[in-house]
């Protein structure tokens, strides 16, 4: 005889997990199981107590900055558990107040009426990849910064580099320019060891990620990739997998990209049809012609 179910939406914050229950029938009953701490040894108390009654759990929260801990804990106890794409949610047009309780009571019906969209949900040797190309990319985003910084302050003060930046000759044109106040020398100096510390840390990065990769287990699809002409490492984007879409290894090569956070959501074709169809603007209607 199968095991009668319960959904359990949680709402999971920093410090505490608002908890609700729905029977699993359609009209069955739906309450709010009160709050506990956001701590494993929490965590586990509740599954244990509410397992004791002989029902399957079926849990659920949305994904969001406290991670993948739970659904690794929970699954490690044996009971299902989803981790939900927010924006997939769906919504009611007038409701407005958001309260922990009400946000894990409808986590709970909608997990049972099945709309909720899970996410995939990385182990942790793929999430470690993940991370340690995300701190690429922020050092990436801050050695930007720094240098439009420099550019910006050397454009104020009527200094502009017209050949290729960046180089060892714009260095050596860093460390010759004259400024009437010594107070200008002291910014320049400044933010030219921003960009050089800028530097060293996405470099450093990029070196560990070599160093991690061989032992990763996409690291054949990483390097498949690299076989396309101009590719390396560092350029590999999903702009152009749209043109891979027929390709056997297709799957792989999405998930590969899902993993490292270059995938963007598609739009499902239905969407995209209904779009066309709708009639354009007169002006670019006219445009078009």
């Amino acid at each position: 005889m199968a095991k009668s179910i319960t959904y359990i939406g949680l709402d999971v914050h920093k410090d505490t997990i608002a908890v609700a229950l729905a029977e699993a029938s359609l009209r069955g009953e739906v309450r709010e199981r009160g709050k506990i701490p956001n701590s494993p040894a929490a965590l586990k108390a509740l599954a244990v107590k509410l397992a004791s009654t002989g029902r399957d759990l079926r849990f659920c929260y949305e994904a969001g900055p406290c991670g993948y801990g739970i659904q690794r804990q929970l699954a490690g106890m044996g009971h299902d558990c989803a981790v939900v794409a927010p924006s997939l949610i769906p919504r009611k047009p007038g409701e407005r107040i958001k309260t922990d309780r009400r946000d894990a009571i409808n986590l709970a019906k909608l997990h049972r009426a099945g709309e909720l969209t899970a996410v995939w949900v990385p182990d942790q040797a793929h999430e470690a990849i993940r991370d340690l190309v995300r701190a690429r990319q922020a050092a990436v985003r801050t050695l930007r910064q720094a240098r439009q910084q420099l550019s910006g302050f050397l454009l104020r003060h009527g200094y502009h580099y017209h050949r290729p930046a960046w180089t060892q000759l714009h260095r050596r044109w860093l460390a010759s320019l004259k400024f009437e106040e010594p107070v200008h020398h002291i910014v320049l100096e400044d933010c030219i060891a921003t960009v050089e510390a800028a530097t060293a840390r996405r470099d450093r990065l990029e070196t560990h990620i070599e160093a991690a990769l061989p032992e990763w287990s996409l690291a054949s699809v990483v390097q498949a990739l690299q076989a396309l002409r101009a590719a390396s490492v560092w350029w590999l984007r999903p702009h152009w997998w749209p043109n891979l879409a027929t390709s056997p290894a297709s799957p792989i090569l999405v998930r590969s990209w899902r993993i490292l956070g270059w995938c963007r959501p598609s739009i499902p074709a239905a969407a995209r049809d209904a779009r066309a169809a709708l009639p354009r603007p007169a002006t670019e209607q006219r445009d078009a012609c």
